[in-house]
């Protein structure tokens, strides 16, 4: 994703109000982009850094067709004016930052942000696309058809929409979690099946590998090509003059991989599996033994080394120490990374939040308040200080709602406390006493 100064075109249907901060924007509820969650880190280390750079788009509705990630991200640090400049679309807007000179380190680091976020921070919702405006379009746009897809099944794919939002909004709730068994088993019935076989790499480690890979052998990142996914076909992929294959092959057909690549001279950079790596090399490539551990997205950890033609074809094997670091580093971020968790906030009784309410429902405590009691706030004076927002924003209450929220608050730590006591508690027998005795004397 990009570094973007935030540049609108002023909404026509809200004359009476100035479009002035992020608050005022519409986000698309539709948006195609996924992202990616390596891209929103570089997103956000580049706003901090950098601050805005390019403009993002919103229609005349005040909504945002291009650039929900950016305004989303910008909130949360606390970038949250807003520029509007009026469009029709027939003059290009150019955005000058009087601050900074391409031609030197920051300028040059600023550019390179500007790129690479826009190119790691891409995940195109392939369904959401044929859905939304069919197959005419998705082709000439070049939108791949989403796995089993025919057609007649936007129900279906509705309901799975649907049921995945609920899911999320009781996550949001803390009603459930991730590993809870009915999550994972709505999982299980709707997501494709990842086999060791079919191993999305995580983002963090496939960039550092690509990124080592440019700068080994000296070939653009912009001619990687990642022909393998689930359901896909590498055969009928449609490779560019340049292509280079940077890429996690199904291990079981890879030697026929190689012959297909090998035949066409097609070239590649693929992973492969440290313990058959000789095995599954040819004559046609090199095979570079950097037994490298990588966690992959679907839980698998495997021992992995790699393929390729662009090495110098007279060397048949080389250990890779370089690579072997770079791998390793790349898979520990990774780990830190999924395993990081979210922030914990309490707000004055005057601030209430969308999961405090929810908390309330789980208790059977009726709560609720009046619109001439409520404003809506995205971040407080001190979280922007610190570069925080509320997380789903929340709402300013008055004197009575806030009293009415603590009374409601004691009564659901109450009944918390109480569904606690009810537990089964175990108790110290006659025996475990006299040890605990004796362990004391020694304190």
């Amino acid at each position: 994703m990009r570094s973007y100064f935030i540049i609108f075109a002023k909404n026509l249907f809200m004359k009476d109000k100035e479009l002035t901060k992020i608050e005022d924007l519409k986000f698309d509820d539709k948006n195609f982009n996924r992202h990616t969650q390596y891209g929103h880190k570089l997103l956000e280390d580049s706003l901090r850094k950098f601050g805005a750079g390019r403009s993002i788009l919103i229609d005349k509705n005040g909504k945002i067709v291009a650039g929900n990630g950016i305004a989303e991200t910008a909130a949360d640090i606390g970038l949250d004016d807003i520029i509007v400049v009026k469009s029709d679309g027939k003059k290009l807007v150019a955005v000058q930052r009087t601050d900074i000179d391409l031609d030197t380190p920051e300028g040059r680091e600023m550019a390179l942000a500007d790129n690479q976020t826009s190119l790691i921070d891409i995940d195109i919702d392939e369904n959401a696309v044929w859905e939304e405006l069919g197959e005419d379009v998705a082709k000439a746009w070049s939108v791949d058809i989403p796995e089993g897809w025919d057609g007649d099944d936007t129900d279906d794919q509705q309901t799975i929409a649907e049921k995945e939002r609920e899911f999320r909004e009781r996550m949001a709730a803390g009603e459930i979690s991730e590993e809870d068994e009915e999550y994972q088993e709505f999982l299980e019935k709707f997501k494709l099946k990842k086999t060791t076989d079919d191993c999305y790499t995580p983002e963090i480690v496939y960039n550092a590998i690509a990124d080592w890979v440019a700068n080994q052998y000296g070939v653009k990142m912009k001619d990687f090509v990642r022909p393998f996914y689930p359901g896909g076909d590498y055969k009928s992929f449609v490779y560019p003059k340049n292509a280079v294959v940077v890429d996690n092959p199904p291990f079981s057909i890879l030697a026929e991989i190689l012959t297909f690549y090998r035949e066409r001279k097609i070239k590649f950079f693929l992973f492969a599996p440290a313990l058959t790596l000789f095995s599954s090399s040819s004559q046609s490539c090199t095979a570079l033994a950097a037994g490298a551990t990588i966690t992959y997205a679907n839980g698998a950890t495997v021992n992995t080394s790699f393929l390729t033609n662009l090495e110098d074809p007279t060397i048949r094997l080389r250990s890779m120490p370089s690579l072997y670091r770079v791998v390793t580093r790349a898979n520990e971020e990774n780990q830190r990374a999924t395993k990081r968790e979210l922030p914990k906030y309490t707000y004055p009784d005057y601030i209430v939040t969308a999961p405090f309410v929810a908390r309330l429902s789980k208790y059977g405590i009726d709560f609720k308040v009046a619109v001439t009691e409520s404003e809506q706030v995205s971040q407080l004076d001190m979280q922007k200080e610190n570069g925080k927002a509320i997380f789903g924003k929340g709402y300013f209450v008055g004197e009575k709602a806030a009293a009415e929220k603590a009374a409601a608050e004691k009564a659901a730590a109450e009944k918390a406390a109480a569904e606690k006591a009810a537990a089964t508690r175990w108790q110290l027998s006659d025996r475990e006493k006299e040890i605990i005795r004796k362990l004391s004397q020694n304190d």
